[in-house]
């Protein structure tokens, strides 16, 4: 069967079980064997149909034939120097390409997927931002990312090697790759229900952090989904004028406005919220920025992450240097508010957000 044939075929990752069921019955089988192939799929991680050994062989072969497990084909990936992060470019049915990250820390082992294909709300600082949006992802390209970290974490002897005692499970999961989550917001809550269903995937709510640069109807939206998902602003800035400049989302739901949103949603869940900022060398990095933050965020029931920016080649934004970080967080934290520093990873393997697929795009280009 050839490649174009194979990509063409429907993934079983888009049906959820009424589907599997009846296209298993389709296929003239009983309809267990449909739960049998979920629990291959979700529980054992089974990347092929032969894998599937409790599956008679003819259906097996029938199902190879009909369909395909995961829509992704892995087209490259890097492992940091350090073997604590290790990131995929995937490949999709129609071409276009995504990535995701798996970050290893001493006992959490944290996925950074993606939830579109580019991104459509321009943030200038990131890789991702200045590709512009292709298209959504499909719950089922969204959950196989997942599944193929699963599979790579529970089998010792998969390449490339990392620093990590294997097998082990995924542990975290944060959205916060290629796309704004909250743009795509059925695929990804259809996407996050699978991933934290006991019969699917069967992660806690709580290992699961969704990242939005404030799209204010969906934090509201997401206020009564039900579940205990985190949620993370990307703020970056305490001022319109600049935020704006930086994130311009923010000229049609600025500050005051996102900020009322996260406190009803705080209100509503009784969940604290993160706060991202990327701290940007003589751009957002002043102690006159750290004090308007300060002032902005102190009765918010929240969390803020500081994060030192992965930066993209030859742009004008670029870290801000150790010294500078440490003492924008002493000045939050004089405000009273919970501040910590994200541990920088994978900067010689182009780990922000984009870098990897802009790094392969120049190369075929």
């Amino acid at each position: 069967m050839d490649v174009a044939s194979v990509s063409s075929l429907p993934s079983l990752l888009e049906f959820d079980p009424d589907k599997l069921e009846e296209f298993v019955v389709g296929l003239g089988e009983q309809r267990y064997r449909a739960r049998q192939i979920w629990d291959w799929i979700y529980t054992r991680h089974a990347a092929t149909f032969d894998a599937m050994t409790n599956l008679p062989k003819p259906l097996r072969e029938r199902l190879a034939q009909s369909a395909t497990i995961a829509p992704l084909t892995l087209a490259t990936e890097i492992v940091s120097q350090s073997g604590d992060t290790l990131k995929r470019l995937y490949r999709l049915p129609d071409g276009q390409t995504i990535e995701s990250v798996l970050m290893l820390y001493d006992k959490r082992r944290t996925l950074c997927i993606s939830s579109q294909v580019g991104c459509g709300m321009g943030c200038t600082f990131c890789a991702t931002g200045q590709a512009g949006l292709a298209r959504n992802l499909t719950y089922g390209e969204i959950v196989a990312q997942v599944l193929d970290y699963a599979r790579f974490l529970s089998d010792p002897h998969a390449l490339p090697a990392v620093d990590a005692i294997r097998p082990t499970a995924v542990t975290n999961i944060v959205l916060m790759g290629m796309g704004e989550p909250m743009h795509n917001y059925d695929n990804v809550w259809a996407a996050l229900r699978r991933l934290i269903d006991p019969t699917g995937f069967g992660l806690g709510a709580r290992n699961i952090t969704l990242s939005t640069v404030g799209l204010v109807p969906m934090i509201d939206r997401m206020a009564v989904e039900g579940l205990q998902v985190g949620l993370a602003v990307s703020l970056h800035a305490p001022t319109d004028e600049l935020r704006s400049a930086l994130v311009p989302i923010n000229r049609r739901y600025p500050i005051d406005e996102l900020l009322a949103a996260v406190s009803r949603y705080t209100q509503k869940t009784r969940r604290r919220v993160t706060f991202e900022y990327a701290l940007m060398r003589d751009i957002n990095d002043s102690p006159e920025m750290a004090e308007l933050l300060g002032e902005r965020l102190a009765r918010l029931l929240c969390h803020i992450n500081l994060i030192p920016l992965n930066p993209v080649p030859d742009s004008l934004f670029q870290p801000t240097s150790p010294e500078n970080t440490e003492r924008f967080a002493k000045i939050l934290r004089t405000h009273g508010i919970s501040t910590t520093v994200r541990e920088r990873r994978g900067i010689e393997i182009n780990a922000g957000c984009g870098q990897l697929r802009q790094a392969a795009n120049a190369e075929v280009d």
